[in-house]
């Protein structure tokens, strides 16, 4: 490292003095600071090397700087692809793991469009995975409860398993109970999806597409649907969903996690407080069919519009729809504009502090709240998943749309395209 020895009268360097050094100079001279008067014995020497006192303050600078770089340095934006098994059929199945440079992390993999994992700090910085599901794509593979998945082509259910569609009756496979549910037999959930991942601006994210061949799971129409997850570093996780059909066809997506705040296998999620901006919600039948009226939450058990514990009224059987739901497991009309993306819900663990805000632009959310999870299900870490262990918010258009002419329409036209974003975004509150 060359340094120069002096300055000439008009402040030029004689010679190239380290970057760090002419920095010091200058933002003295600029701040007009004067230097202290040195000792007697010192003031010669000052004179002759008075850029030894500069140095030495920049040298110090640039340590201390180093220091708070070094204390200060974020975690770096990532993603990370690798093999997650093969289905019975032979097709490879990845694992795509985001991460943020706030350290929250998720993890899609191809097989379903699913989100394996949500790890998220809670208000002391530990981590934890909120989203329930399993270690391996074999649990995934096996009968279970939609952990994670990217639900279509209808998303809920379909009374009897039948809808008319431009005069033509179309009849789907009956998969619960009497009705048709989550898109069928072998819906978007068990397909592989091809995925491009990459970076943008927006964070690390990975697109999911699939092609829905005319006539699968008996629905009318080639249906391309595009599934893209975005990382974000406000600790936001978008999904933006896209679609096109080649013929008229009734579409409904929506992603089917179950979240615990406290981490997945952590107990029941009874004491979260819920917030859920609607003022009316679905009434459903025997079957969880929706009756088609929308009703007032007021002064009923499914009023969240303030903050209230999932658990405080959940087994009011008093109620008849909470005892036809085994707790709830009913669309929520929305407030504000469809169509437009707003705040839809809110869910608190007060022991953690976490928090998870949902935003979408669909009309309802399908608020569940784990009641057929029995422990048959053995989870992440060998956890058997018990009754009201996770819950999910299902942003959605309303059940049994395509036989219910006064829900908004779920029909999509060939020259159409369908676009929908729904945003999990996660925080930590210390207050109780």
């Amino acid at each position: 490292m060359r340094i120069a020895s002096r300055r000439n009268r008009a402040g030029r360097f004689l010679t190239p003095l380290p970057r760090v050094v002419q920095m010091a100079f200058t933002t003295s001279n600029a701040l007009g600071v004067e230097p202290e008067k040195p000792a007697m014995k010192e003031r010669a020497s000052n004179k002759r090397f008075p850029w030894v006192a500069a140095l030495a303050a920049a040298m110090l600078l640039t340590g201390c700087a180093e220091q708070a770089a070094v204390k200060e340095k974020p975690v770096p934006v990532t993603l990370e692809t690798k093999p997650f098994g093969k289905t019975p059929s032979g097709e490879d199945v990845t694992l795509y793991t985001l991460r943020n440079a706030q350290g929250l992390e998720i993890a899609v993999m191809n097989y379903g469009a699913i989100l394996t994992s949500v790890k998220v700090p809670d208000s002391q910085g530990r981590i934890a995975d909120v989203a329930l599901g399993f270690d391996s794509l074999d649990g995934y593979l096996e009968k279970q409860p939609y952990m994670g998945a990217t639900v279509g082509r209808y998303a809920n259910r379909i009374a009897k398993g039948k809808f008319v569609l431009n005069g033509k009756t179309y009849t789907l496979a009956i998969n619960n109970g009497a009705n048709a549910l989550h898109g069928g037999i072998k819906g978007f959930d068990k397909r592989v999806w091809s995925a491009k991942a990459g970076n943008s601006d927006a964070g690390p994210s990975v697109e999911l597409t699939y092609v829905s061949s005319d006539g699968e799971e008996g629905y009318p129409g080639t249906l391309t649907t595009v599934v893209t997850y975005t990382l974000g570093n406000d600790n936001s996780v978008r999904i933006h969903y896209k679609a096109a059909t080649d013929a008229d066809t009734v579409l409904n997506l929506t992603n089917h996690s179950y979240f615990n705040l406290a981490g997945a296998g952590k107990g029941t999620i009874l004491d979260h407080m819920v917030t859920i901006y609607a003022d009316r919600f679905s009434p459903v039948d025997s079957g969880l069919i929706p009756t088609g009226e929308r009703k007032s939450v007021e002064g009923t058990p499914f009023d969240f519009r303030t903050p209230a514990a999932i658990g405080a009224r959940i087994d009011d059987t008093g109620d008849e729809q909470i005892k036809l739901g085994g707790g709830y497991d009913h669309n929520f009309v929305l407030n504000g504009d469809n169509g437009k993306v707003r705040l839809a819900a809110k869910a608190r663990e007060p022991v953690s502090g976490r928090v998870m805000e949902v935003f979408t632009d669909q009309p309802g959310l399908q608020f569940y709240t784990g009641n057929f999870l029995d422990g048959s299900v053995t989870g992440k870490d060998g956890v058997r998943y018990g009754k009201r262990f996770g819950f999910c918010m299902e942003t959605q258009h309303f059940p049994d749309s395509p036989n219910k002419p006064e829900f908004p329409s779920v029909v999509l036209k060939p020259g159409q395209t369908f676009e929908s974003t729904t945003i999990y975004k996660f925080s930590a509150d210390a207050s109780k």
